[in-house]
């Protein structure tokens, strides 16, 4: 049995960074509150609670420093901690940053602003709170129905959620284009990690007879992943541990691919790949 192993699998840059900068902080510190899930894999989240870490959900819990996570948050966590002597730890993806300060640009330059992506994503809520103006499109059958509505905006400007996929995107720049009758800026903020990553796991689905998909069942881009596998492969799977292979029947299967989300870490993947060369 052929095993293909995605080159892009495994942690981001941007969860690298976050999950260094907050282990180097709990070695300095007895206690950290963490707003949020850190990042979308609870094996390393249990990990880090054990050295100190809580998670809190709301800004007001805080007792101790806080960390901000790689999905970044709104505008308001960051005044009400200002306003309240709150020490902050900012781990959000720099690229996260980046479109957060984008969307206050072109807002306060009067831009009405279409941020594609999913509603009730972390990262999504947070990139809105910097837009003064502008509503959240998650796909075209949205944006087909409020198409009469952003033909009437003066300025409009689209920005994207990091993770977003791809494909999906490319057809609502291209409706976009095509269907409002005015000079419009587009900016595709997908980052590069997200966007080889999805290509990548395309490729590998239309090569093998079963896909496993291995990352958090609340992470965005994994779950994106595992749709890809699905309309490019005739099997796939997500997964969170290896156990969860136990029973899959790989009967008849000679070709295995294996991606994995931004947020799985490197151990994960190695337990996975060495069960599916131990299995017969």
């Amino acid at each position: 049995m052929e095993i293909i192993l995605g080159k892009t699998a495994g942690f981001c840059e941007g969860i690298k960074l976050a999950l260094n900068k907050t282990e180097k902080e709990l070695i300095n510190s007895n206690k950290m509150d963490c707003l949020g899930d850190l990042l979308h894999n609870d094996q390393v989240l249990s990990r880090l609670k054990e050295n100190g870490l809580n998670i809190i959900n709301n800004i007001k819990e805080a007792k101790n420093k806080v960390i901000i996570r790689a999905h970044g948050v709104e505008k308001k966590i960051y005044d009400y901690a200002k306003q309240n002597g709150i020490e902050i730890v900012d781990c959000s993806c720099p690229k996260v940053l980046k479109i957060h300060k984008l969307a206050e640009e072109l807002s306060n330059n009067g831009y009405y602003i279409i941020l594609i992506g999913e509603p009730l994503h972390a990262e999504v809520i947070g990139t809105f709170s910097f837009c003064k103006q502008g509503e959240v499109i998650e796909n075209i059958e949205k944006l087909k129905k409020r198409i009469e509505f952003l033909n009437e905006q003066k300025q409009i400007a689209v920005i994207t959620q990091t993770t977003y996929n791809l494909q999906k995107f490319l057809e609502i720049e291209e409706y976009i284009n095509n269907n409002i009758k005015k000079p419009i800026k587009i900016y595709n903020c997908i980052c590069n990690a997200t966007e080889n990553r999805q290509k990548e796991t395309a490729k590998i689905a239309k090569e093998v007879d079963y896909m496993v998909i291995i990352g958090g069942k609340k992470s965005s881009n994994t779950n994106k992943l595992y749709d890809i596998s699905k309309k490019n492969c005739k099997r796939a799977i997500m997964i969170e541990t290896v156990e969860e292979l136990y029973n899959e029947n790989l009967e008849g299967i000679n070709k295995i691919g294996v991606m994995a989300g931004a947020s799985t870490p490197k151990e994960s993947i190695d337990e996975v790949i060495k069960y599916l060369k131990e299995r017969k």
